[in-house]
């Protein structure tokens, strides 16, 4: 989690295959990345980087679909590197993919308020790796909702709050408000469809819409933008 015109909407990968980009200052880890995802049908691997900084410079060249990030880092870590792929793209914006060794991290939590499209554990098996790209560049969500939120709301209290999210909520119609507030709450698209009685479809409709009138590139964003705004509070019900 993405993007073209409009935050929020869907890449559309290369005819070739999806275009990765991988990051990791260790370079055996980073060669067994490349070597596993070039291996991979509908897959092409454009470029790799050892720093936050050279990923920087290779997503503005390569433009690729998917940047394989790794979160921490000499020098630019992975979520500085993520806020300026993000802030430097004039095309469709990559999605970011934060790779880390453990799920309840603030560094996580912070590439993915600076917009990261989601998060897997290093320890994640070949396949489950190569299907978490493939979701990742088509939009979809990588893991139960559930495990964003237990995420954000570990480190949302710890966090500086973002500068204008009461505010930015003021332009969501009502059933935005909805839609995003079940969302951050855990739920599925198809959940929240059942609870409001509308259509799938409806809900990723509401969605797309609310990402792109708080200008947030990813699902997960949307949901911090929900805690920090007091939207949702932390501890509150799942349903």
């Amino acid at each position: 989690m993405t993007v073209g015109s409009a935050p929020g909407t869907t890449p559309d990968p290369a005819a070739d295959g999806i275009r990765v980009l991988v990051v990791d200052d260790q370079d055996l880890i980073r060669a067994g990345l490349v070597a596993l995802l070039r291996a991979a049908p509908g897959l092409e691997v454009v470029g790799e980087a050892a720093d936050g900084e050279t990923a920087v410079l290779q997503a503005a060249r390569l433009r690729p679909d998917v940047v394989l990030m790794d979160i921490r880092m000499p020098g630019m870590d992975g979520t500085t590197a993520t806020e300026r792929i993000l802030a430097r793209s004039d095309g469709p914006t990559p999605r970011i993919l934060v790779l880390t060794t453990f799920d309840l991290d603030e560094y996580v939590y912070a590439a993915l308020r600076a917009g990261a499209s989601g998060f897997l554990l290093k320890d994640t098996g070949p396949q489950r790796l190569i299907e978490a790209v493939t979701a990742v560049a088509g939009g979809e969500m990588l893991f139960a909702p559930s495990v964003t939120r237990r995420l954000i709301e570990a480190y949302v209290n710890q966090a500086e709050p973002a500068t204008g999210a009461v505010a930015d909520l003021d332009v969501l119609t009502a059933r935005e408000c909805e839609v995003l507030r079940l969302t951050a709450r855990g739920l599925s698209n198809t959940e929240i469809a059942e609870q409001l009685y509308i259509g799938e479809a409806t809900v990723k409709t509401h969605l797309n819409r609310t990402m792109s009138k708080l200008n947030v590139d990813s699902r997960a964003q949307a949901v911090v933008v929900a805690y920090e705004s007091g939207l949702v509070v932390p501890g509150g019900p799942a349903l």
